[in-house]
């Protein structure tokens, strides 16, 4: 009313009545709009979007709790990725149960928040666009997460198609009697199964029931060989022990088997085979190397030495030949390192191992420089590998690398079994490069009688051969190592026993790392019980009993067990073809390398392609198919520098990729409007209220109308 008496009766308001009224008319139209659309609104809405549910899905406190979570997941699985790995971010943040419902509760709050406007007008399209877009987003995220595939193949040059693509995931597979292959999952990175709150994997083919009973994060393997009656191949068992170092081996070998038949120490090999060693000359002694003139060339050798062991050194000739350098470690004092003494012919140097970790270092008066690669204050040495046991300098070891130009030394150390080898700078054995057979090598060799001889290659005191008697130690020449062979069997056949490795071990061992994880499995039947350990990467057979068509009547059976990544067939198969490495120009690094591969679908279909870095390719190659995500995205993951016939690849397939990308176009899109497309920012300006226009003398006077400007 106030505001038709201001447009009917404009010449009798006073100028600071008018100009009071003017200011206080907007107020009153507002208050007056705001309690129409107050009581309008609460009768026009329909019953659904009066429900209390509905409300508090639609409801921004809602949306800010939901938005703050995700926020502080976002941030916790970044630190999990960044301080362990990707693996443990998924179990705890991204793949856990409770981050799947957050999600689906934030698309609901996104849905119901944009029904809430509704009826919709112009000016709420940028606020839809920006919620579908979301909502879309999310519904890719799902459809790839669900239907989704992702893993790694490793394909060898020369073999068939293979079609078996590793996730990673841990799966425990179970090859039943009745041939199904079944699989569970079993991952454990928390809240691993016990003997007391065992994992029930429910009944099998047989009867017998499987658990899981137990999770290891590092499990080691030793040979442990079951005697037979006929048949199987010898086998041996050993100690070598060395006092300098306070350190005792032990490992059963079986003759002629590739993959326990060795035993490596990293400084020196042992390896058992049938037969009788084999005659090193006519004489019984290998023939002395003829060596002619040297002449000034690049040297570079690397020399091990032990501060409990002076007069020892191990060596190995990297480039030349060796230096003929002397190197000596003292003892450490007062918590340093101690001091590494050079003896380059009649130069002699010190330097302080702490001060010169990792540096090279120039020796005064010679045309060598020094390098300190590594220190261990108690050497132990743990697979094959140099490491230490503690922080306590119980062993102090150090390695060093000398490089420069002269002359290789030529002195050859005399072999008190008969025969001659050139030494490592007098030192005994060598530390192998990767791939490459170790120096000091030892082969033992088991006849039909069950005598043992044995052929000896040491960098100490050359080689020599003989015959070797049980509970007879023999000097090996490497270093202070003693073998002696305490056990054989004529008859044996492989068996693994699997020991879990407990949490101190684990944290103090650098060998641990290498080792793999593994479950505990009980199988129950027939009131029986059988437990066994079963490492990742490994099969192993388990006996059960199965029941035969005569009635109440079993007979004796097996199962294979086997831990590992989770294995899904792909319908496609994959072969390589050929693979192919740059190297740098001037150097061995390689600069790329590429994958070429064959495709072979079921129906007999074959495609051609190939791969590299940041270059995958897909199949099937439709357009469509590639747009939409329903294909297979194919990478290279990585290669074998020692197997250039080996190639790793990734293959990923998303069929929720087109969603994702429309929805983050939409969000770009709504959020643009919102901002900066002036008909759609009305809800973000919050723009005053103006008053109806004065009426016209000709107009007849009409009730007042809401301005379009003020209705959401």
């Amino acid at each position: 009313m106030a505001a038709k008496r201001q447009g009917g009766h404009p010449a009798s308001v006073h100028p600071q009545s008018s100009q009071k009224t003017a200011i206080e008319a907007p107020r009153y139209l507002a208050e007056d709009v705001d309690l129409r659309m107050a009581n309008s609104n609460s009768s026009e809405q329909p019953a659904w979007q009066r429900n209390p549910v509905f409300g508090f899905f639609a409801s921004l406190k809602l949306a800010v709790v939901l938005l703050a979570v995700l926020i502080i997941a976002a941030i916790a699985g970044t630190i999990y990725e960044s301080s362990f790995d990707a693996k443990v971010a998924r179990a705890y943040v991204y793949g856990a149960p409770w981050f799947n419902l957050w999600l689906i509760l934030l698309g609901a709050n996104l849905a119901v928040s944009a029904f809430s406007r509704w009826p919709w007008r112009k000016h709420h399209l940028a606020f839809l666009i920006t919620h579908l877009g979301i909502i879309t987003l999310l519904i890719g995220s799902l459809i790839g997460r669900i239907w989704g595939i992702e893993g790694t193949m490793t394909l060898f040059k020369g073999e068939g198609p293979t079609n078996r693509l590793l996730v990673d995931q841990r799966q425990l597979r179970v090859h039943d009697v009745d041939g199904i292959v079944k699989g569970y999952p079993a991952e454990f990175l928390h809240h691993p199964p016990t003997p007391q709150r065992p994992r029930d994997l429910g009944p099998l083919a047989s009867g017998a029931r499987l658990q899981i009973i137990d999770y290891a994060p590092a499990i080691e393997g030793r040979l442990n060989p079951k005697p037979l009656s006929d048949g199987g191949a010898p086998a041996v068992h050993f100690t070598i022990s060395t006092a300098m170092m306070n350190q005792h081996l032990e490992s059963w070998l079986l003759a002629d088997d590739p993959q326990h038949g060795n035993f490596s120490m990293g400084l020196a090999n042992i390896e058992l085979k049938r037969g009788t060693a084999p005659a090193l000359g006519r004489d019984g002694s290998p023939s002395r190397p003829q060596r002619g003139e040297s002449e000034e060339t690049d040297l570079e050798e690397s020399l091990f030495a032990f501060s409990k062991a002076p007069g020892e050194q191990i060596g190995r000739v990297r480039k030349g030949g060796s230096t003929g350098a002397k190197v000596r470690l003292e003892q450490p004092q007062n918590g340093n390192k101690g001091r590494v003494l050079i003896s380059l012919g009649e130069k002699e140097a010190s330097f302080n191992v702490a001060e010169n970790l990792g540096r090279e270092i120039k020796i005064e008066g010679t045309a060598f420089a020094l390098k300190i690669d590594d220190y261990w204050p108690d050497f132990r040495i743990e697979n094959g590998k140099p490491s230490s046991l503690s922080d306590q300098p119980n062993n102090p070891a150090v390695l060093v690398t000398i490089r420069g130009k002269g002359i290789p030394a030529a002195e050859i150390a005399p072999n008190p079994h008969g025969g001659t080898d050139m030494p490592a700078a007098g030192g005994p054995p060598t530390m192998p490069a990767p791939g490459e057979q170790a120096p000091n090598h030892l082969t033992l060799f088991i006849a039909d009688d069950g005598a043992i001889t044995y052929e000896l290659t040491s960098r100490k005191t050359g080689k020599s051969s003989g015959k070797i008697e049980t509970n007879k130690p023999l000097a090996t020449g490497w270093a202070d190592w003693q073998l002696d062979v305490d056990k054989t069997m004529p008859h044996a056949q492989q068996s693994m026993d699997f020991t879990p490795m407990n949490s101190e071990q684990t944290l103090t061992s650098s060998a641990a790392a290498d080792l793999p994880d593994g479950v505990r499995v009980r199988i129950q039947q027939n009131g029986e019980t059988l437990e066994q350990w079963v490492p990742a990467g490994w099969q192993v057979p388990v006996p059960i009993h199965q029941w035969t068509d005569s009635p109440r009547r079993t007979s004796p059976s097996q199962i294979m067990i086997a831990y590992g990544w989770k294995i899904v067939p792909l319908p496609i198969g994959l072969q390589l073809l050929d693979f192919e490495v740059k190297r740098n120009e001037g150097s061995d690094s390689p600069a790329g390398f590429k994958s070429t591969l064959r495709i072979v679908t079921a129906d007999g279909e074959t495609a051609t392609g190939s791969c590299w870095m940041n270059n995958p390719f897909s199949y099937p190659g439709a357009w469509w198919r590639t747009w939409t995500g329903f294909t297979y995205k194919i990478s290279q993951a990585s290669w074998n520098p020692e197997n250039l016939g080996q190639s790793t690849v990734q293959i990923l397939r998303d069929p929720g990729w087109l969603l994702k990308w429309i929805g983050s176009l939409l969000v770009v899109v709504g959020v643009f409007m919102m901002f900066y497309l002036q008909p759609y920012r009305k809800q973000t300006e919050g723009e005053p209220i103006l008053p109806s226009p004065p009426e016209t003398p000709q107009r007849t006077s009409k009730p007042a109308r809401v301005p379009a400007i003020i209705g959401l």
